[in-house]
């Protein structure tokens, strides 16, 4: 049976001519987010998606800056590809880009994994340690390119020293083509202070009762390290790995430092070219050798590249999680 009180209320009827408001977001709403994200997509835009565009444009045309540039289609990229004689070096970029990616990832990986352990036992004072692993990340290039040009001195740098206290002969680094890459990979794992910091972030995930359960169960470190640490870690690895792939493929700054300019050295890469990598030899051809038109096409090809690297590092990690 009804209730007489909401029988006898009488219902309620929408005034003629006027709409009955919808919930959720009106117009001036919308004008609010679209003000707010405003800045955002303006600079998108303009430093973005402009460039990139303006770039494939000219990645089809002989452009040299000073004049304007002539269309030819897709000969850049036949060009680069296949004529040796012209351009002579591209493959051997991509070959040391390739070896230094291949050593400097991992090696980077496992520094940060080792300093995120060390900081994760330190009870007292991790906070001036954390920050002064972090200090390499923010210094200047061309400050770490001084600093380890120091270091890598063949007479009197601090490397050679310190392997000459085990007996070890010292290296001319920077000057032996089958050391350079080795040597600039250590000077990025020596950089691997975000990362660190990531692998901290993720062994503070670790929750303190599948630690204690183990060491319960008689796990040892060791143990604890292959059965827990690893596999919780595992998504942070992956991470790291792509983001860390793709910053390798893109290096510049460090290498263009350290073989640039004074002190007799080639902003060829090195000796024999053995620090060639692909970014610096883009850098070449657009700035030194006015052939803006080839570098744009080179760095799309490194697009392309670049995608299709993550993209076989995604499929990798769902064939294995299946």
């Amino acid at each position: 049976m009804a209730s007489p009180v909401l029988a006898d209320k009488p219902a309620v009827t929408p005034l003629p001519g006027r709409r009955r408001r919808r919930p959720g977001f009106g117009r001036r709403d919308h004008v609010i987010g679209w003000l707010l994200i405003a800045p955002a997509v303006i600079y998108f835009v303009i430093f973005l998606l402009y460039p990139a565009l303006a770039a494939l444009y000219y990645s089809f045309t002989d452009w040299n800056l000073r004049s304007a540039p002539d269309w030819v289609g897709p000969a850049n990229y036949s060009d680069l590809l296949f004529d040796d004689v012209r351009y002579p070096h591209f493959w051997k970029s991509i070959r040391v880009t390739l070896q230094y990616t291949l050593i400097a990832v991992p090696l980077t990986l496992v520094t940060a994994l080792a300093q995120a352990l060390l900081i994760n036992t330190i009870r007292r004072g991790s906070n001036l340690f954390r920050l002064l692993l972090f200090l390499p990340v923010v210094t200047a290039e061309a400050a770490v390119g001084a600093i380890w040009r120091w270091l890598y001195d063949p007479q009197y740098g601090l490397v050679n020293g310190f392997l000459g206290l085990f007996g070890i002969p010292g290296q001319n680094w920077l000057n032996t083509p089958e050391l350079v890459i080795p040597a600039l990979s250590f000077i990025a794992a020596w950089q691997c202070g975000i990362s660190m910091i990531i692998y901290l972030a993720g062994l503070k995930g670790i929750p303190d009762s599948i630690r204690e359960a183990a060491i319960i169960d008689g796990a040892g470190p060791i143990q604890r390290f292959r059965r827990i640490v690893v596999p919780m870690l595992r998504p942070t690895t992956f991470y790291l790995l792509v983001t860390g792939v793709i910053a390798a493929l893109q290096v510049f700054g460090l290498v263009y430092v350290i073989f640039s300019g004074g002190g007799g050295r080639s902003v060829t890469g090195g000796p024999e070219q053995s620090g060639l990598t692909y970014v610096l030899h883009l850098y070449l051809f657009a700035f030194r050798y006015d052939a803006m038109g080839a570098a744009c096409a080179m760095s799309f090809i490194l697009f392309l590249f670049i995608m299709i690297i993550t993209a076989l590092q995604f499929k990798f990690v769902k064939q294995e999680a299946s």
